[in-house]
């Protein structure tokens, strides 16, 4: 009798350790302490970015070895012990021919992979789903396109959640409680963006008072959000998970308080959750949502 308590209660703990789990997603798009390379690219667009860089530091660092090299070379073959009688010359066609059109052959070749990346950003293919993002101060408004939703989203620890930006024991429980951790402070918001993994996505950002900038670094996306204008970026995120961004423009005294954060879920899930936002009239928490 002992031993059927016991499985049964081992049952029981594993059947609620599977569903905390389902209501977990990894956070993958969140900036490292002593962190000097990119986030893991989560998009097509973030890749190409990625890649694009690590090309141009290539070339940039072949210069400074080349420019490095010459100044050496300079410095020791013609310095006043070496060569006591310099040449008079002023002009040699040949060599300024070559320092003219090496930078244009350089920068063409740069401008050959640079631009395809900048049209792949710019220009906006049909997305699966529009969302209307607006810039306030200090905080965002997100409206699903077509869907009747729409909410708002604050820092976790914000005057708007009843903090003061300030990491306090209540903020920290706040965190617990939204399924974060502590080192998520300044980036977890009380609501967050929801969207299906491998679908596009198109934001229209715009701003309600200044300049804002919707960003989030493992999709390689950033747009300003300005007043009076409506502005286009899209990304089809490739694994589920959780993206944390900030704004990245100088808005005002609270800039450095204004994350954005983006869950990516299944399809279903995605379909769930919209149900029940819509239904609710507002956000729902998606993690009770989450299925396997």
């Amino acid at each position: 009798m002992q031993l059927k308590f016991l499985l049964l209660g081992l049952a029981t703990t594993f059947a609620a350790s599977s569903a905390f789990a389902q209501q977990t997603l990894e956070t993958i798009g969140v900036p490292v302490d002593g962190g000097t390379g990119f986030q893991p690219a989560a998009t097509e667009l973030a890749r190409d970015l990625q890649w694009l860089d690590g090309m141009i530091l290539i070339i940039i660092t072949a210069i400074v070895l080349f420019v490095t090299a010459l100044l050496a070379y300079c410095i020791v073959r013609y310095n006043r012990r070496a060569n006591p009688n310099p040449s008079s010359f002023t002009h040699n066609t040949p060599l300024e021919i070559a320092w003219t059109v090496g930078p244009i052959l350089i920068l063409v070749f740069i401008g050959a992979f640079s631009l395809p990346v900048l049209f792949k950003q710019q220009e906006i293919p049909e997305g699966d789903l529009t969302i209307k993002v607006t810039g306030y101060q200090w905080y965002w408004g997100y409206e699903y396109i077509g869907e009747d939703l729409a909410y708002d989203g604050y820092m976790i620890g914000s005057p708007f959640t009843g903090g003061d930006n300030r990491l306090t024991p209540e903020v920290e429980a706040q965190l617990t409680e939204a399924g974060y951790q502590k080192e998520d402070f300044l980036l977890a918001t009380d609501t967050a963006v929801v969207v299906p993994v491998g679908k596009t996505v198109v934001m229209q950002v715009t701003g309600a008072d200044v300049i804002h900038s919707w960003t989030i670094p493992a999709f390689g996306v950033k747009q300003d959000a300005v007043p009076g204008r409506l502005a286009e970026l899209w990304f089809t995120a490739e694994k589920e998970g959780v993206y944390f961004g900030q704004c990245s423009e100088l808005c005002g005294l609270a800039h450095a308080y204004m994350p954005i954060t983006v869950k990516v879920v299944s399809e279903a899930t995605y379909d769930a959750w919209l149900e029940a936002s819509k239904n609710e009239g507002g956000y729902v928490d998606v993690r009770t949502l989450l299925t396997n």
